[in-house]
């Protein structure tokens, strides 16, 4: 240390002050460079190597008189603790704000964590700063926040005199790779540009996009930041329990909680938590919205508290509608004009259908809640620079053929074709035969086909919706005028330049015919003059995806029951639950109208749903009320049963409230596979309802006939759907309207000022929102006693050192799945079993059965979530051998338990766990308690074929190891049967560690098996360095300096 000193104190300053110079000058005043750029690197090292003696000889007291408050022994401990910041020379900072400031933060960090005085402020840790080092800390914050793009910004004029803006000009560039490039990564290319400051995101990051022809196949990490970040209340909960505990953690670290604020507009809207509780009736949507605040008064309140307490956030209130609706409508900007800065909208959300922007020409896909937490904060996003798959469309659907049966289609084309991880981005001649809410629906289900968004580019048909939806003339006209001058925005009447795409595929729209999906999954497409034979294929297939094993002898019983009164009966296939919901299809005015027509010409011929079918229409917004009351569809809606009742998700999430009691009984007690049709997105067994083993996607017209059918067990070619009035015969043709019909019935319906009128309210609540009170606080008063809202054990016991990487050491397996495990098998929405952990908690704390509300609503409770993990009931578990349902075997004793009872056993014995899986393993929702409720359980890794692209992610954030077999190979062909105890030979320093690198997995049997770690970017190891995501913000945050 002494010679240290010395060395340091007989460097001449000239020399020190000369390389910090030189570099300065060269290297960031952009001047005319005289030196071979290999002499330019040894300056920018130099600087770099000049700026750290600098700093180690301030903190040894050499450049001032009064020394740190820490022994000088930490001195050569690592430069930085974590994998990011000792790639912080050479590389860019991936943390929040001033660059530099992270970094001097970064190196006091290195020296150790036993530098904490008795406040335990962070300002403690280091003491006053000497002035030659808080003046390079000025100089080089000054200097990031430099962009090297500034050259291109450019002025926008307005057509009649003055500007619109300013703008990072893409032809400025004058690089012929832009012009190649899908609309889609010009966005992500942007982005960079506007956001380069040569830490967070680099000129490198930039060259990478430019040239993405060539650098997307070799897999190459890119920094993205979102303009905004979008929330419902299910995720949004208990995200905005994560930032209130993260202040309480800051707090506890010395720093600043205020810190802890969105830096980009976050829009939550309330549209999860609305059940179908009461259906037909013209009371239902108040009835409804009244049970809805009894039983979530306490989260409601607790949003509005987050509304208040923390900036750039906007909640909209319950009964306004389904948020990607919303967000279609009203929040989607397109561009942003922000204090005369233009930029392309974007958006990360927290459901995973936040893609349905993508067909309004936002780029916006989405994440998990703590990935959207950290963009909130100012997180680059982290991201794989994507494929993109160039899919062309052709001609015009034929007379009948809906947007449903579109989107239906392209969705098998896409799982066919694997988009996983990649763009999908529509362009041809047939885009002009779509509306907007055509290429909404088909954006909407991106998460169904795997890609991460499907993306639509602004042209004319946008244009027109913008206007449509009330945006103003002024709006419309700065977003074309920006979206033209760089090169974003697409004009069908002029020529067209060739852009390159990784892959294409290409479909004429004439080909597409009516057709449903199901009964389990939404790529499972059925055309609908096939649906007679495959609904009985299903009934002889053996259990899975396709098939419910009914015996022969009984698949024609029939069970008749009481129905309030009258004789009613059900089989196999019967309806029970007919619902026209979801965001897919509720947003399109022409499957909504064409609905209500079929609706119109069955009443008039006679025809009627049976009343032990449960009915129900919940609007993604309020316009669509408007719409379907001034076309006078609604009264015909209502007569079959299919009032509206309430403005959110319902059924598509699983609120699809009670069955009648004797339908119910009719079902269980006579192992009955009922089916539910609904107009959603996600079908998936276990989902809709509990009793519904069979569920079909729809469109809304569907929904209406098979209703009236009463059974999906049709062919409607050849069979009737009832009998008239007169006695004959109805078939669907007959009440089915034509595309000319459903046109003319939308022109004359849906109109401007429904749009205007309808969103001019939508912030101003309503009585029962308005008159929840809150305190006006920055930090959340936790109450111990709340089943609702309870503050999470993450950052217990949490210090500024990261607890670095962790491998497995004899885990037993919780769980042993096969293919397409879902988050909704992980972490469920709906209801609450009686009989479950959950259930058992909640009955301990005095809350009646009857209240227990769902699993979905109580997200901001950590312990009814951990609780609720893997409480499925249509679980299957391998270990369980062919039983069905939440539980496990404890493999020391044999025992049969609930899942959440084995893992705390195994978790009060001492042992980890691990997750065997097969592929596709947490497809669905991007739900980010399908990772917090595992980590909760005490499961280290999740050993699977291939994993669903948001739940991935999420794993990571959560410090959970994600690993894939190799190709080819599985548990089953590795003779892997979960009751042998598993090690994960992982280094123990996180530089030893690479994305994609493989690790060797051992049993205790004497197996060994090569896998794929999953953690796919630099980045993501410095979270899982570092505990998860939301430990690497705090610790960033903490030791930042603004």
């Amino acid at each position: 240390m002494e010679l240290f000193k010395r060395a340091i104190v007989s460097l001449p300053s000239s020399i020190l002050i000369a390389s910090l110079s030189l570099s300065f000058v060269f290297r960031f005043l952009s001047l005319p460079n005289p030196y071979p750029t290999t002499f330019l690197a040894f300056l920018d090292k130099s600087l770099r190597l000049g700026f750290f003696l600098m700093y180690k000889a301030a903190s040894l007291g050499l450049l001032r008189s009064t020394p740190l408050r820490s022994s000088p022994s930490s001195l050569f401990k690592p430069l930085a603790s974590s994998r990011i910041s000792a790639s912080l020379v050479g590389s860019r900072s991936v943390a929040f704000v001033r660059p530099l400031g992270v970094l001097s933060g970064s190196l006091r960090y290195s020296c150790g964590s036993d530098r904490r005085s008795s406040s335990g402020s962070v300002r403690a840790l280091i003491g006053e700063k000497p002035a030659v080092v808080d003046r390079f800390e000025r100089k080089f914050a000054t200097m990031a926040a430099e962009n090297p793009f500034k050259g291109i910004l450019t002025s926008l004029p307005k057509p009649g005199g003055g500007e619109f803006g300013k703008y990072f000009s893409l032809p400025a560039l004058n690089d012929p790779r832009i012009d190649k490039l899908p609309y889609s990564i010009r966005i992500l290319l942007e982005s960079a540009i506007r956001n380069c400051d040569n830490f967070q995101v680099t000129k490198n990051d930039v060259e990478k996009i430019i040239d993405w022809e060539n650098s997307a196949p070799k897999l190459v990490e890119i920094p993205f930041k979102p303009a905004r970040v979008l929330l419902q209340d299910f995720t949004g909960v208990p995200a905005v329990v994560d930032l209130a505990c993260m202040r309480d953690a800051m707090n506890k670290l010395g720093s600043d909680s205020n810190k802890i604020n969105p830096l980009v507009p976050v829009d939550l809207v309330i549209d999860h938590s609305v059940q179908v509780d009461v259906a037909k009736s013209e009371n239902a949507v108040q009835a409804n919205m009244e049970l809805e605040f009894k039983r979530n008064k306490e989260r409601f309140a607790f949003l509005k508290w987050g509304s208040t307490a923390f900036r750039n956030m906007l909640v909209v209130p319950p009964g306004s509608g389904i948020v990607h609706q919303v967000n279609l409508e009203y929040l989607g900007r397109v561009v942003f004009n922000t204090e005369g800065l233009l930029y392309p909208d974007s958006v990360v959300g927290t459901d995973s259908h936040t893609t349905m922007i993508d067909g309004l020409g936002v780029a916006g896909w989405g994440v998990g809640g703590i990935e959207a937490e950290a963009a909130m904060l100012g997180q680059p996003m982290s991201m794989v620079l994507p494929g993109v798959v160039g899919f062309k469309l052709n001609g015009k659907l034929k007379n009948g053929v809906t947007a449903t049966d579109l989107v239906l289609t392209v969705t098998q084309m896409l799982r066919k074709h694997g988009v996983v991880g990649k763009f999908v981005e529509f362009y041809g001649e047939g885009m002009g035969e779509l509306s907007l809410a055509d290429r909404a629906t088909i954006a909407n289900m991106s998460p169904e086909y795997g890609a991460t968004m499907g993306f639509f580019p602004v042209d004319h048909v946008t244009l027109q919706y913008l206007k449509l939806t009330g945006r103003s003339d002024e709006t419309v006209s700065m977003i074309e005028s920006y979206l033209r001058a760089n090169k974003m925005f697409v004009d069908y009447n002029e020529p067209q330049a060739e852009r390159v795409y990784s892959s294409y595929l290409e479909l004429d729209l004439a080909s597409v015919e009516p057709c449903i999906s199901g009964p389990k999954r939404p790529h499972d497409r059925v055309p609908l003059k096939e649906m007679k034979a495959d609904w009985h294929a299903c009934l002889d297939n053996k259990v899975g995806f396709k098939g419910f094993a009914v015996p022969k002898e009984v698949q024609d019983k029939v069970v008749k029951f009481d129905f309030d009164g009258q004789q009613a009966e059900i089989k196999h296939g019967s309806v029970v639950i007919a619902a026209i919901t979801s965001c897919t299809n509720t947003s399109n005015p022409s499957v909504m109208l064409g609905a209500g027509l079929v609706a119109k010409k069955a009443t008039e011929l006679g025809l009627q749903v049976k009343p032990w079918i449960k009915t129900s229409l919940a609007p993604g917004s309020g316009v669509v009320t408007k719409y379907l009351l001034q076309s006078g569809l609604q009264d015909y809606l209502n007569k079959q049963g299919f009032n509206i009742v309430g403005y959110g998700c319902t059924t598509c999430i699983g609120n699809s409230g009670d069955l009648h009691e004797s339908v119910g009984a009719a079902i269980s007690e006579n192992d009955i596979v009922a089916s539910a049709v609904l107009s959603g997105n996600r079908n998936f067994e276990g989902r809709v309802h509990p009793l519904t083993r069979a569920n079909y996607l729809a469109s809304p017209p569907l929904v209406v006939a098979y209703a009236l059918a009463g059974t999906v067990d049709i062919d409607f070619e050849t069979e009737p759907i009832g009998v008239g009035k007169d006695g004959k015969n109805v078939y669907l043709r007959d009440i089915w309207p034509s595309s000319e019909e459903i046109a003319e019935t939308v022109q004359s319906s849906v109109l401007p000022d429904m749009f205007k009128s309808t969103y001019e309210a939508i912030t101003k609540g309503n009585p029962m929102w308005n008159n929840l009170t809150v305190p006006a606080t920055s930090l959340y008063k936790w109450d111990s006693e709340s089943t609702y809202i309870h503050e999470p054990p993450y950052f217990k016991g949490m210090t500024m050192s990261p607890p670095g990487p962790h491998g497995v050491k004899d885990a037993y397996c919780l769980l042993n799945f096969g293919d397409s495990i879902t988050t909704d098998h992980i972490s469920p929405a709906g209801s609450i079993h009686k009989d479950s952990p959950a259930a058992r908690y909640l009955m301990e704390r005095g809350v009646d059965r009857k209240d227990f509300n769902s699993y979905g609503s109580r997200r901001g409770n950590d312990e009814v979530m951990a609780r609720g993990t893997f409480a499925n009931i249509r679980l299957v578990n391998k270990l369980l051998n062919g039983e069905v349902g939440p539980k496990t075997v404890h493999i020391p004793t044999g025992e049969k338990l609930y899942v959440f009872d084995a893992a705390m056993k195994y978790k009060t014995e001492g042992h980890n766990t691990i997750v065997l899986a097969g592929a596709e393993y947490g497809s669905g929702s991007s739900r980010d308690w399908a990772a917090k409720g595992p980590m909760l359980l005490g499961v280290k890794a999740v050993i699977a074929k291939s994993f669903e692209r948001i739940h991935r992610s999420n794993l990571v954030g959560m410090g959970i190891i994600p690993l894939c077999f190799k190709q080819g190979e599985d548990a089953d062909s590795l003779g892997l049967t979960g009751h042998e105890r598993y090690s994960i030979d992982l280094p123990t320093n996180i530089s030893d560690i690479r994305p994609g690198q493989d690790v060797t997995v051992t049993t205790d049997n004497g197996k060994s098996f090569t896998c794929t770690v999953r953690f796919d970017t630099e980045v993501e190891l410095a979270y899982f360095n570092h505990g998860g995501i939301l430990p690497f913000v705090i610790r960033n945050l903490a030791s930042s300096q603004n």
